[in-house]
């Protein structure tokens, strides 16, 4: 951040009434405490009127009666940015954290004093849930993984990364590893865009493995990105609208089908509901003589198979592979003794 930024942002910051001291500013915008008294001798020399009090809760705090200049932005406009703020900090990751926070006091600044008060209690009114667990497909532990907090900064410093590369249309070096296979070598990447689905941030990025398709990484099993030095990225025409309403997950599940498929014989109702289901209903579904449907999905977990069939309960039947029929025959031996008993 220049000083122009940090200045500005600094000023925002006292307008919020309180009285804040010099350690804090310089924790907030990460300088020493002698640049925060130049900045505040910048602002005194400007004509704010910055005030100091002394003692061990003093700190500085703006003089009753000073009005900020609002930037050109109708009501309605920041009322809107300021709700998409709002729902980005319900994620679990937000990418420009620190920013975030001082757009969000520039935004407030640009509102008349009414319409100011009402959107500072704005998070107490307004409310966006979290995505809720996934219970049919859990994720394997992670031994190399960092606690949460030390994660969510870390993957939220990646994503920024990956988006300033975007804007400055740069390359990238990265790491990225998956609890499903090795890790992988690192690789150059040209940032194409990037993708939240399930509270999860995915980058997508041109690394010319397969033609015409991007190739896409989750964010939180990245572990080293960095700037690339080699030549400025190929032009060539993306549209993320081409990866919405879960057209990424559809080839994805294409290719692991490929791999390794499972099969499950059921009743039309109970297709019909994982048809609406954000992951099964990328799955094939035929109509069989019988009169039931077979789905054709991806999986590479029998626990997670048998649980399904265990989940739609009569009617269901895990035709392939049929080595796995046994774990869904001991299970279900298991829940018959329990319910007989």
């Amino acid at each position: 951040m220049n000083r122009l930024d940090r200045t500005l942002s600094l000023l925002l910051l006292l307008r919020g009434g309180r009285v804040v001291s010099a350690t804090e500013l310089a924790a907030r915008f990460e300088v020493s405490v002698r640049t925060v008294y130049r900045d505040i001798e910048i602002l005194s020399g400007l004509g704010v009127p910055v005030a100091a009090d002394m003692g061990r809760a003093g700190g500085f705090r703006l003089r009753e009666g000073y009005f900020l200049p609002p930037v050109t932005l109708g009501a309605e406009e920041a009322v809107s940015l300021l709700l998409g703020l709002i729902l980005m900090k319900r994620l679990r990751v937000m990418p420009f954290p620190k920013e975030a926070d001082f757009a969000e006091r520039k935004l407030l600044a640009a509102l008349p004093p009414e319409t100011r008060g009402t959107m500072e209690r704005a998070f107490r009114f307004i409310g966006f849930e979290r995505v809720p667990a996934d219970l049919f497909h859990p994720e394997p532990d992670d031994p190399l993984a960092r606690a949460r907090g030390e994660t969510d900064a870390a993957e939220a410093e990646i994503v920024g990364r990956f988006l300033r590369a975007i804007l400055s249309r740069s390359r990238v070096k990265l790491r990225y590893r998956s609890p499903y296979r090795d890790e992988e070598p690192a690789r150059e990447v040209e940032p194409r865009g990037i993708l939240w689905d399930r509270d999860r941030w995915y980058l997508v990025g041109d690394v010319e493995v397969r033609e015409g398709e991007p190739r896409m990484w989750r964010s939180d099993r990245i572990i080293e990105i960095s700037a690339a030095p080699s030549m400025r990225p190929t032009e060539y025409r993306f549209d993320i609208e081409g990866l919405l309403d879960r057209k990424w997950l559809k080839k994805a599940m294409d290719r692991w089908r490929e791999g390794s498929s499972a099969r499950i014989a059921m009743a039309p109702q109970q297709a019909e509901r994982l048809r609406r289901d954000w992951y099964y209903g990328n799955a094939v579904f035929e109509d069989l003589p019988d009169g039931r449907v077979a789905m054709t999905y991806g999986e590479s977990w029998p626990e997670i198979a048998a649980a399904l069939v265990r989940w739609l309960g009569p009617g269901a039947e895990l035709l392939e592979p049929r080595q796995w029929r046994s774990i869904v025959a001991a299970g279900l031996r298991e829940m018959l003794t329990a319910h007989e008993g």
